[in-house]
Parts: C-alpha cells; structure tokens; sequence
C-alpha cells in the first residue's frame, strides 16, 4: 500500500499547529528579551533599526499571543474534539492548510513588524496580508469544528465543544472587526471610532478567543487528571453563555480617561464586575470535580501546569475588575501595573493551559512517549518562577510610576526609579525565555527519540 502523506494522517492537524506553538514560544520570549534589554539599556541596539523597542516589542507581544498561546491551544483541541465526540476531525488536510495559513500570516507579520511595517494598534500591529491568512485560517478552523461536530457519534456535546466552536467562530468575526478588514490600506476607523473598535477588539481576543480555547482544555484534562466525572455540564454551559453574554462589552474599561460616552464606561465597569460569574462557573467546576483528589495534580508536570493556570486565571480575574474602576485606575492606568496583568492573562492563565494541553495531548498525536518528563517538570517551574518575578516587579513598578504621577511628578522623574525594577524584569525574562527553549528541544527530541508508544 503507498504511503499516506503526512497531511492526511490522523492527528497531524493537531501536531503542526502545536509544533508552530512550540517554535513560537522560543521565538516570542526572545523578542521579549530584546524589549526587555532596551528598558535596562536604551541604546544597547542603538543604530540598528530592525531591533528598537517599537519594533521588536510588538514581534514579542503578536508572537506569543498568536503564534503560541493561540496556536498550541487549537492544537490541543484538534486532538480533544473528535475524543469528546466519539468520531474523527472531519478534515485534517483542512485542519493542516490552515495551520500553514496561520503560520505565514504571523511569520510575515512579524518579518514587516521588523521591517518597520505596522498597522500600530495594539494587538492589530500585523499588516493587511497577514490579516488575510489568520482570517482564512480562522474561518477555515470554523468549518472543520462546524462540520467534526455534525458528524459526531456522541449525542452529548460536551462542554469543551462548545468552547472550541465558539473559540475559533468568535475569532474570526472578532479579528476581521478588530482589524478593521474593511480599510485594508489603514486598518483603523477615524478618530474616536477607532478607539471604542480598538478596544473592542482587544479584550475579546482574550476573553472571545484564547480564554475560551483554554477553558475547552480545562474541561477535558480536569475529569481525567482527578479521576472523577465533571461536577456539572449545565455549569459550564452557563459560563459559556455568561462568558459571551458579558465580556464583549468590557473593553471600554481602558477608555475611562477619554472622551467616550459615560454610558458606555459604566457598562464596561459593571460588566468587568459581572464576569465573576463565567469565571465561577470553570473555578467551581475544577474544584468541586477535584475535590479530595488534588494530590493527583502534583504528580505529572502537565497536571501541575492546568492547575496552576487556574490560579493564574483566579488571580487575573480578581485584579481585573479591580483596576477597571475610576479610582484604581489614577495609580495603575497608563504604566507597568497594567503590563504585569497582561503577562499573567496571557502568560500565566491561557500560557500555562497551552503548555499543559501541549504536553497532555503529545505522545497521543505522535504516537511517542515525551523524551523527558524532567524537562517538562524544569519548564514548568522556570516559567512559573520567572512569570511570579515578572507579575511582582512590574506590578511594584507600575506602583511606584502611578504614585509619582499622581502627586504631580513628571514621566521624566519617574524614569530612573525603575532601572532596578527593569533589571529584575529582565532577570525574570531569562527564566521564562530558557523553560521556552528547554520545552523547544524536548518537542524535538520527542520526535526524534522518543519512545514509540505500541497499540
């Protein structure tokens, strides 16, 4: 019999857009440490126009949070989907035709970031080509969801399907909005428009996409890790429900200090508060599933990993709120505080729950033993340390700026007391950066070596 190629084999959907993720990981956490170096060290790249700040910064943030965060949690569920629904991905040379679709898109984003080429919108830098192939590969993702679950042999749709379908659907109504596709020369609306649609767009790809690519991967390792059925579906359908009911309208919470209409703050502040509830509704499922078995989450690295990135998700949930109001926002608006809590969303929660779905899923998409539990065991706890130490020093920078603003210092006064909260960040970064390569070469020394698991 010939050979199947590879884009038809089973699961090899899954595999490249996990090992895009991986490959992502080592190349993202890299331009952070360039971002990083220019805030110990502003002239270390003087002269050399591909590295400055405004360049490499937004490599750093485009490339983790699409090429790794979203790419390793989509494919993590590839592999989850058609195991919850009891049939096989409807297509995986689709499944691979947008992997590659994706991957060209972040790839020549970030080859015309370097280049000087920007639409500057925060999360919407890539230019209008990019655009185009994550478009494709979103909407492509949608129909392969769509059709795997009408085709399912199980009747129940459990609740990490909802999660997926909604995922990759809300991503790409939301990145087509975002970037504003219909103005392919700008990328951008007028004015304020633009401002209200910016951050529209730059909470719901988080809270529309990436959160629920990780809950869906939450919902399938939980039961399994603790041994025990979920405590209730109907809870994490409401949180679902919740979750889209209520997160599309918090982005106007980064407008408070401009000119938007008052009623349009207040939703954004109240429905920050509201979004206790979906975020409940995944917290009390874990632990109520868990409960009395959480010893079983300390034993295997990936378990330690979906664990922890629900403390993330506590933590985050806790302070977001919180500094959405009026009144925090004098302190921690506009400086580092804000930039420790974007770390900890993408990082910590959505990051940590891609590794552990990574790590999880692997050896059953390669059909290979992972080479090294031990490196795994090492990522997880340089990435944890390194995040913990990033979270704390920014946060304490963004304190310290917000507090000279706010008795009337100026940027310029509040510039030398963070050198050596900058240097700490920096020495953070290095841990986080080594535990992305450290998962980089066990991913390929697990292709290469690892041991072949029998059927």
């Amino acid at each position: 019999m010939p050979e199947i190629p590879y884009w038809r084999t089973e699961y090899s959907g899954a595999k490249t857009w996990l090992v895009f993720g991986a490959l992502s990981m080592a190349v993202g956490t890299l331009a952070g440490l360039g971002s990083a170096i220019h805030l110990v060290a502003p002239d270390f790249f003087a002269n050399i126009s591909w590295l400055e700040f405004g360049r490499i910064r937004a490599v750093h943030v485009d490339t983790v949070l699409f090429g790794f965060v979203t790419a390793t949690l989509i494919g993590a569920l590839l592999y989850i989907i058609p195991k919850v629904l009891d049939t096989e991905l409807f297509s995986e040379p689709i499944a691979n035709l947008a992997a590659l679709l994706y991957a060209a898109g972040v790839i020549i984003g970030d080859i015309a970031l370097l280049a000087g080429y920007t639409q500057a919108r925060e999360y919407a830098e890539y230019i209008y080509p990019s655009d185009v192939l994550i478009e494709a590969a979103l909407i492509l993702l949608s129909y392969v969801a769509v059709m795997t679950i009408l085709r399912r042999r199980e009747p129940l749709l459990y609740v990490s399907s909802w999660y997926f379908l909604g995922g990759v659907m809300w991503g790409a109504m939301v990145y087509f909005a975002g970037n504003a596709m219909w103005h392919p020369w700008i990328g951008a609306e007028d004015g304020l428009k633009d401002a209200i649609l910016l951050w529209f767009y730059g909470h719901n790809i988080f809270g529309l996409v990436v959160t629920p690519l990780a809950t869906g991967i939450i919902y399938y390792m939980m039961p399994r890790i603790a041994g025990a059925p979920l405590y209730s579906q109907l809870l994490g359908i409401i949180g679902f429900w919740t979750l889209l009911s209520f997160y599309a309208h918090i982005g106007s919470h980064h407008l408070l200090q401009a000119p938007i209409p008052t009623w349009l703050k207040a939703v954004g502040i109240a429905d920050s508060f509201v979004m206790v509830l979906p975020v409940a509704t995944v917290l009390v499922n874990f632990w109520y599933t868990s409960r009395g078995r959480f010893s079983k989450f300390l034993l295997t690295p990936s378990a330690k990993l979906v664990l922890f990135g629900t403390i993330w998700y506590a933590i985050t949930c806790i302070q977001g709120p919180l500094q959405s109001l009026a009144w925090v926002q004098r302190v921690t608006h506009f400086n580092n505080w804000v930039i420790g809590h974007s770390h900890i969303a993408v990082l910590g929660f959505t990051g940590f729950v891609a590794l552990a779905g990574l790590w999880y899923v692997f050896p059953e998409v390669t059909g290979r033993r992972i080479y090294s539990l031990k490196m795994v065991n090492a990522q997880f706890w340089l990435v944890l340390l390194g995040l913990s130490g990033f979270f704390l020093f920014l946060t304490i920078a963004g304190l310290i700026q917000g507090h000279v603003w706010l008795m009337g210092g100026t940027v310029y006064r509040s510039v030398p007391m963070l050198k050596p909260w900058m240097t700490l960040r920096l020495l953070s970064g290095l841990l986080i950066i080594s535990g992305a390569f450290v998962g980089l070469y066990n991913m390929i020394m697990t292709l290469k070596y690892g041991e072949v698991i029998e059927k």
